[in-house]
């Protein structure tokens, strides 16, 4: 008699749990089935995003690899559809630029890379690296302080390209005539970390053309002073 009594309390609780369950699903089971929806279509979307990106990435690319071979390269790469992005646009000049540097329009590749950087402001790897090409297509036709501006902004502790840049002082102080400098200047930057062996090969060079044994390089920190402008 117990066991049954037993039994039938087992059925009636579970009937009542069914029937809370039931009840709750009818009252929030909407909820639960607008956040599945709603994973399901953000999956979904996601994915779409991802392969339109990958289209528009492939038909720029595709682009830019035809206007390389156009009769004329520099129109053809400023004409390509950069597909809504200012970077794509900013790259596309900046390969422009370099083929105007190989026809020996310095003045012009360097105000289109400057343009490039100024339109792609919100982006600090793709304007420092435009204003950084800017400085080396110019040369010393650029204007002094101009180049200085440029090249300190450039060289500040932990910009993108602050190694490059300080290796474009020293070449403007070495075209200034500033001998010194230059090599008190190179000293610091090999002392630098990151220095890649592209890099280092070229400032060793650079202090055996200045007359300055390699080791000279061993002066004071990068920190004991500020570089010297090549003004």
């Amino acid at each position: 008699m117990a066991n049954q009594n037993d039994s039938f309390i087992d059925e009636v609780t579970e009937d009542l749990r069914r029937d809370r369950l039931f009840r709750l699903f009818r009252r929030y089971g909407w909820i639960v089935l607008l956040a599945i929806l709603g994973i399901v279509l953000g999956a979904a979307w996601r994915e779409y995003s991802r392969s339109q990106h990958e289209t528009r990435a492939e038909v720029w690319g595709d682009a830019i690899l035809s206007a390389e071979q156009a009769q004329d390269r520099v129109a053809a790469l400023s004409a390509v559809d950069p597909q809504g992005g200012a970077g794509r646009k900013a790259l596309s000049e900046m390969l422009a630029a370099g083929f105007e540097a190989e026809a020996g329009l310095d003045q012009k590749a360097a105000e289109r890379l400057k343009a490039a950087a100024d339109a792609v402001k919100d982006d600090p790897v793709l304007r420092d690296l435009a204003l950084l090409k800017a400085v080396m297509a110019a040369g010393p036709a650029m204007d002094a302080a101009e180049r200085d501006r440029i090249l300190s902004e450039l060289s500040k502790a932990g910009a993108p390209f602050e190694l490059l840049a300080l290796e474009q002082k020293a070449v403007a102080l070495i075209g200034a005539g500033r001998k010194e400098d230059a090599i008190m200047l190179i000293g610091q930057i090999q002392q630098k970390d990151g220095l890649s062996e592209p890099l280092r090969r070229r400032l060793s060079e650079m202090m055996i053309t200045l007359g300055a044994e390699p080791e000279r390089a061993e002066g004071p920190g990068p920190q004991s002073m500020p570089a010297p402008t090549a003004n």
